[in-house]
């Protein structure tokens, strides 16, 4: 045990004695930001390059998503594409705040003072909240799109998503900041300081994980509520038409739905416990510098994910893939450029591809054709490419 992760030992179990006397540090802990750069020659080299791969990856898919949605005036209007648009801005935060602030310290070896530091810090985690708050917002909106299909436009309009993200950004930038606001470790670098973030008050970083767990879980529930209605759609479609669609058909279409929503939260989920694991043991223990090393690793996932959010929520969107081809042949200037081949303007409003049959309705009484007609439309627009 090197002397770092000695003092820091000592300086928790003096910590713990002087519980009765909380605000007065403990000197005989961590100095300085040193012992919090704890990546060896080679994993700074392994690790510089995943940032320097997954950051301008990340920028240059997130602005191109960013781009294509405030060109086009239809999907401006879209509450879908806003929750989107939403999304992007919060990973396009993400690819310049983490990466260069997480080059900054760990590779080039910056030692900022705290004011400085943290106001870095909350730009990061403003970025990754708004990431996930976002996605929470996405999955909402698909949950409503199918459970209140024949009243979505009604429940969810411009307006209304315009209120909630502003709502979700205000929100998001407050916790975010609240360190820089005052809410710090009282002791400086010394315990009960975090291990893995200068500064930081191990009761605000308990509070933060927990936050992200909540809407993670949320999240989970509301893809499983979408399953779960989805799959009882498809069942009282086969009911009322008969033998027009096979029951192995039906299995077929719910396994594709069950695995692109599979894909998706598995995505999520790997991306960020892993890092909130490390968060969690933080707030309990006294981390070495192996389990430090090994969170910065685990902290580049969720830079990854950010990465990976443009290519499952927008670039696979029917209306936004037109609407990328009308901007790519605005600016080739010719028609030979790329031509879309669908209206961009059918269809309920949705973020996600259409990939279920339609199924004709003929034979049934008018009245439930018609309830069924729509959640029909709104579950093939919820299906996305697999």
């Amino acid at each position: 045990m090197d002397e770092c992760e000695a003092t820091a030992s000592l300086g928790f179990i003096e910590a713990k004695e002087n519980a009765s006397s909380p605000w007065q540090p403990v000197n005989r802990s961590w100095e300085n930001l040193e012992c919090y750069m704890v990546l060896t020659n080679a994993e700074k080299t392994a690790i510089g390059s995943i940032c320097f791969l997954a950051g301008p990856i990340t920028f240059l898919e997130n602005a191109l998503v960013l781009g294509v949605i405030a060109a086009s005036a239809n999907l401006r209007k879209r509450p879908s594409y806003l929750f989107i648009g939403s999304l992007a801005l919060a990973d396009v935060f993400a690819s310049c705040f983490f990466t260069t602030s997480f080059l900054d310290f760990h590779l080039f070896r910056r030692s900022d003072g705290a004011t400085a530091y943290l106001f870095k810090l909350g730009g990061v985690t403003l970025a990754f909240t708004s990431s996930v708050a976002s996605l929470l917002l996405t999955a909402l909106d698909r949950y409503l799109c199918i459970h209140q299909a024949s009243s979505y436009k009604v429940l969810l309009t411009r307006r209304r998503a315009l209120v909630s993200l502003l709502i979700l950004w205000s929100a998001t930038t407050l916790i975010s900041f609240l360190p820089l606001m005052g809410w710090r470790c009282p002791t400086g670098l010394t315990p009960p300081c975090s291990h893995l973030f200068p500064y930081i008050n191990r009761a605000y970083l308990a509070c933060w994980t927990s936050f992200i767990l909540v809407l993670l879980a949320l999240i989970l529930g509301a893809y499983a509520l979408i399953l779960w209605r989805a799959h009882r759609h498809e069942t009282t479609m086969i009911n009322l038409q008969g033998a027009s669609r096979t029951g192995q058909t039906r299995r077929r279409m719910d396994i594709r739905l069950a695995r692109t929503f599979s894909i998706i939260l598995l995505i999520l989920v790997g991306c960020w416990l892993p890092a909130l694991s490390f968060m969690i043991a933080d707030v309990s223990m006294v981390l070495n510098h192996t389990q430090q090393r090994a969170f910065a690793f685990c902290s580049t996932l969720c830079l990854v994910n950010s990465s990976v959010n443009p290519l499952l929520y927008a670039l696979r969107c029917r209306e936004l893939k037109i609407a990328l081809m009308k901007l790519l042949q605005r600016v080739c200037g010719s028609r030979r450029c790329i031509t879309p081949t669908e209206d961009s303007s059918s269809g309920p409003p949705s973020g996600v591809d259409n990939n279920f049959t339609a199924s004709s309705e003929e034979e049934m009484p008018k009245i439930r054709t018609t309830r069924l007609n729509s959640v029909s439309e709104m579950v093939k627009n919820q299906q996305l490419n697999i």
